[in-house]
């Protein structure tokens, strides 16, 4: 089955004002690490700490996910169109943003908050591993619903059409002329992979799946945090051999290694470091936070 992308980036204009679908799925990443991190914070899966206490490194977690993606991305992938074009920076609505740089920021907060609170950080890590899935899935609809990062031509009778990949003067067309050249099978030619629907399933639902049940039962430090590095490091791996690189890239070597797949390599090997730590270390128990007042005479 061959489908044609039409699906419209803007969810909402009111006036000159646009929300972006983009925009909204973030917003929805971290309402579901709000909803699933607090759930966990009531079982005292991160002991000691409360809700209040949980909403700030969510704060921070935010922060950190969003500067360091932004940040990471320009680096990573694009500085030298950013350093001819600096405002464009701040257009996070039209996408750009890098995993690596995010969870380097999301290390980072989380380092902060941590010593803030006097918690482990790896304690924190381990809470915090379950809860980015979901996020990561928001994410690579977003990306679906703007029609970038696609992936490579199926070659079959399956894939999606996505117009921003056609090749001229086909990319110029109106709807109403695209969709007729569609319907006239005039496309199927240009079907493609719809890896950022492969990465929503893998690095999503997967993940989410098998890091929501492990993390369920109490496990040694730093065990999370090892699961979800090397989960995520193979499957981003294995999808980027159907997905178009960056075209101000391209592949990296071997005329098929990609940026994102060479970024891949420390976290699984960081993911698998991590695995062989918690073997040695100890088992996190929940201890569910104690009220201030608690322990203490109330005022009178």
């Amino acid at each position: 089955m061959i489908i044609l992308h039409q699906m419209n980036p803007i969810a909402l204009q009111l006036g000159p004002l646009q929300i972006h679908w983009y925009g909204v799925m973030y917003l929805l990443a971290f309402a579901a690490c709000w909803f699933l991190g607090r759930h966990r914070i009531r079982q005292g899966r991160l002991p000691g700490i409360d809700e209040a206490a949980y909403g700030d490194l969510l704060f921070y977690g935010m922060l950190g996910v969003v500067l360091g993606g932004r940040v990471g991305y320009i680096l990573f992938y694009d500085l030298q169109t950013y350093i001819q074009n600096p405002l464009d920076i701040f257009k996070v609505w039209q996408g750009g943003m890098s995993f690596h740089g995010g969870m380097i920021g999301v290390f980072v907060a989380a380092a902060w908050w941590s010593r803030r609170h006097q918690v482990r950080l790896f304690d924190t890590m381990d809470f915090v591993a379950p809860l980015v899935p979901p996020g990561l899935a928001f994410g690579r609809f977003g990306n679906y619903i703007n029609g970038e990062l696609w992936g490579k031509l199926t070659g079959g009778d399956w894939g999606v059409v996505f117009p921003r990949a056609l090749p001229a003067p086909l990319d110029i067309l109106d709807t109403t002329a695209l969709r007729a050249q569609f319907e006239s099978g005039a496309l199927n030619a240009f079907a493609r992979h719809p890896s950022q629907l492969y990465e929503v399933a893998l690095e999503g639902l997967v993940m989410f799946a098998v890091l929501w049940t492990y993390s369920g039962k109490p496990r040694h430090r730093y065990a999370v945090s090892g699961l979800f590095a090397v989960m995520y490091g193979v499957f981003r791996f294995a999808v980027e051999f159907v997905r178009i690189p960056d075209v101000q890239l391209g592949y990296i070597a071997f005329g098929w290694l990609t940026m994102g797949q060479l970024l891949e390599v420390p976290v699984i090997l960081v993911g698998l470091y991590w695995l062989w730590l918690s073997r040695r270390s100890p088992i996190v128990e929940p201890a569910p936070a104690v009220p201030a007042s608690q322990g203490k005479p109330l005022a009178p």
